[in-house]
């Protein structure tokens, strides 16, 4: 760093570093306390954290910021340490297995033999509540929780109608919400030919689920040559670091510097291209979560009906 902006410049940066390493700890630990009271609030805050990642958890965000910290120190270059937080931040979840995807695959199998169970339930001619309450008792593993709440919700007096559209919310699936549509309309309308319209929906999920297997198939062998090919530049770069550090001493300069944040850069955008190519677009959900929120809220037993 002293190579790079002098011996007084290089303090300063150096006290400014740890400033700035320092309120972002706080901003974490603060944003872990206050989360409740966030959620509760709009703007345009939340609606950026609602873009992040699921995964982007506070643990994880201070691991990636100390690690970034650390091979800052250890390299004395400021943009190693930038790079390094993105890359604890991001790439596990580029490199590892796509949790997410395995489990909504999972999930929407378990739709449809939920839906299938309350097509042969509604089929012995019990009403649509007993085949709810039924069905909920014998629930896929994967909806296992969300099904429960659904029985419990209705067994408390909630109106089928309204526990449905809190089960839609708590799945927070847009297949889900077809079925569960058509599920409410039947309740509050007593429609006919309901046995063959959720038979329908069964396979149209089932079809769903067989096209998100072959996309995944496909995107396997995209997602193999990503690891390989950052495996194998990590690896190098940390190999120079560790045994060659002279081969990198033209990146002790400002220029270097500015170099490796272009290099930087450009890989993280590639990375981010291969992930933004690999995500399926979900249709858009026709019940809306903060209706069902509210509606099941005004249906509580003794409260506003």
């Amino acid at each position: 760093m002293s190579s790079l902006l002098g011996p007084a410049a290089s303090t300063g940066a150096a006290v400014a570093c740890g400033t700035v390493f320092g309120l972002g700890l706080v901003a974490i630990g603060y944003g872990a306390v206050r989360r409740a009271v966030r959620e509760e609030q709009y703007g345009p805050w939340r609606a950026l954290v609602a873009r992040l990642p699921a995964d982007w958890t506070t643990r994880r965000v201070v691991t990636s910021v100390t690690a970034g910290a650390v091979a800052g120190v250890l390299t004395t270059w400021p943009v190693a340490a930038v790079l390094t937080t993105v890359a604890v931040l991001t790439l596990p979840g580029l490199l590892g297995p796509d949790r997410h995807t395995a489990r909504r695959t999972e999930r929407m199998e378990a739709l449809a033999t939920w839906t299938e169970m309350l097509r042969d339930t509604l089929s012995a001619a019990a009403g649509l509540e007993q085949a709810v309450l039924a069905t909920a008792d014998i629930a896929p593993a994967a909806l296992e929780r969300e099904l429960r709440e659904l029985a419990f919700a209705v067994r408390s007096g909630h109106p089928l109608p309204a526990a449905l559209r809190a089960f839609a919310e708590d799945v927070d699936d847009p297949l889900a919400d077809v079925v569960v549509a058509a599920l409410v309309m039947a309740a509050e309308q007593q429609a006919s030919h309901l046995v063959p319209l959720l038979g329908e929906l069964a396979e149209s999920v089932r079809e769903q689920v067989a096209m998100r297997q072959r996309i995944d198939a496909g995107r396997a062998s995209v997602r193999t040559g990503v690891r390989v090919t950052v495996i194998v530049t990590l690896g190098m770069a940390v190999g120079l670091v560790v045994f060659n550090r002279p081969y990198l001493d033209p990146f002790n300069t400002l220029t270097g510097q500015v170099v490796l944040a272009m290099v930087g850069a450009l890989f993280t955008a590639s990375f981010a291209y291969l992930t933004a190519i690999g995500h399926i677009e979900e249709p858009v959900r026709l019940i809306s979560p903060t209706a069902s929120g509210a509606a099941l809220a005004g249906s509580e037993p003794g409260g506003a009906r």
